[in-house]
């Protein structure tokens, strides 16, 4: 606030130690304290009450030259869930990583957060709650509010402005995604960014242990935007891989959510996201089990639940694989289904392990492990620059893939062998540039990039492009 290009410079220099303070695990506990820490609005908030006015309040930002809003309706903020009007603080530490790691200006940058009331009790009775003191709306209200605040968006800026939909619920997620997607520059993080993240640090693992993606058999724990998200993305990749269908790559790919494995026989209950996942298989309730019957090669979770990876499970793992690849993704680092000592030490070692959040390295027989962070940071900051620089105006599933297969190449022997499936963050504004690259190049190839002639040399101008906060010289 008081000093804009110091703190971007500070955080750029120093991103490794600065990210968990600028984005999880901090940025959890922010939102949880938001109302008590406030001071002035970061970003601008959309009430129910302005239902109508939108477009009007969206001209009284004072920044005309938009490129990318980050927008949320608080609803299922990490894995803390309904912090209302609160949750602000992931827009506000999102586009701060657009800047710092992806190179987009942060006077393009628009954080938004969407008030349409909150569920939480606490919260509707504390006095410093910042938002309406009211339930959440619904159904035909809700979406109606949604439809006139993105057709306000696109009518202030353009069709060139990436819309980033953030910790909104499952229920919401998947409908707003699938209603705008075809009409709008719009991309969901927590489905799609997590899913290209995941995927690159599958690409890196198995490349480094010289196994195929399409031999592997996958077990999620968690079944909602990201693990359902994560799985459509690791079948899009198999079956471009193993140039078969997407619907035979999703048979190596089990869900199971807190009612146990998803299955045939439970298709009538199921929710619609849910449905591709359903094999035919007898019905198991507990994970332990469902690993001992699907004995997969790779485990990710995603359920938000803390220590649910426990210590039979992570040895039910290592019975069947001689290296299982597990990810325990759930943020904070509360909410982490297991940590990274739990999981080198129950494994003896053998693990190769990333996680949401961060955690140090561990020592195990004489040998440090570094835990590898599967951390969207890696892949939305290089998309987005890369959206913004060709000028794109649709967002497809390709972009995704070549995103996490050049995110995945970055990796090198050296980093494996201390037990990272990610490149280190120090280079991540390098990573930026080349995933921006690629996913131009993917944008121009599909015929949706606008900034014409293309040009010639797409990292060099992705670099070109960058944000620097460096002061100018005058004399």
């Amino acid at each position: 606030e008081r000093n804009q290009r110091l703190f971007y410079k500070l955080l750029i220099d120093n991103v490794e130690e600065l990210l968990p303070v600028v984005y999880t695990p901090t940025v959890g506990e922010a939102c949880q304290k938001y109302g008590s820490i406030f001071r002035r609005p970061q970003g601008l908030y959309l009430s129910l009450k302005e239902k109508g006015k939108i477009l009007q309040v969206l001209k009284n930002w004072p920044e005309r030259s938009i490129q990318v809003v980050v927008v949320t309706d608080g609803e299922r903020i990490l894995g803390l869930g309904d912090l209302g009007c609160q949750g602000m603080g992931i827009p506000v530490g999102k586009l701060a990583l657009y800047t710092a790691l992806g190179s987009v200006r942060p006077s393009a940058c628009l954080p938004i957060t969407i008030d349409v009331g909150t569920n939480n009790g606490s919260l509707l009775k504390d006095e410093f709650y910042i938002g309406l003191k009211k339930k959440r709306a619904t159904g035909q209200e809700y979406y109606e509010f949604l439809h006139e605040f993105m057709c306000a968006v696109k009518q202030n800026y353009g069709e060139k402005i990436l819309i980033q939909f953030e910790d909104f619920a499952n229920h919401n997620a998947f409908e707003l995604l699938g209603r705008y997607k075809n009409t709008h520059l719009v991309f969901n993080d927590d489905i799609q960014g997590t899913a290209a993240v995941v995927l690159a640090g599958l690409v890196a693992a198995l490349k480094q242990l010289s196994r195929n993606l399409v031999d592997q058999t996958f077990l999620f724990l968690g079944a909602g935007e990201a693990g359902t998200g994560m799985a459509e993305l690791i079948a899009l990749e198999m079956s471009k891989q193993g140039n078969t269908s997407v619907a035979e790559a999703r048979k190596r790919i089990w869900l199971v959510d807190s009612k146990g494995l998803i299955v045939e026989s439970r298709m009538e209950s199921l929710q619609e996201f849910k449905k591709p996942w359903a094999h035919d298989h007898e019905p198991i309730e507990e994970l332990l089990d469902a690993v001992k019957a699907i004995k997969p090669t790779v485990l990710i979770g995603s359920s938000g639940v803390g220590r649910t990876f426990t210590k039979e499970v992570i040895e039910a793992m290592t019975a069947v694989n001689e290296k299982p690849v597990i990810m325990a993704l759930s943020n904070p680092t509360s909410q982490s289904e297991c940590t990274a000592e739990e999981a080198y030490t129950w494994s003896q070692g053998r693990a190769i392990f990333a996680s949401g959040s961060p955690f140090d390295p561990v020592q195990i027989n004489g040998k440090v492990f570094v835990p590898g962070q599967a951390n969207n940071a890696y892949i939305f900051p290089g998309l987005g620059l890369g959206l913004v620089i060709s000028g794109a105006i649709r967002v497809h599933d390709q972009m995704l893939l070549v995103a996490a297969e050049e995110l995945g190449g970055q990796v090198s022997g050296e980093n494996f062998n201390k037990g990272m499936i990610y490149p280190p963050f120090s280079k991540i504004r390098d990573i930026s540039a080349h995933i921006a690259a690629k996913v131009a190049a993917k944008a121009y190839e599909l015929g949706v990039a606008t900034r014409l002639p293309q040009p010639t040399d797409l990292i060099k101008y992705a670099k070109s492009c960058m944000y620097s906060p460096v002061y100018r010289n005058y004399r």
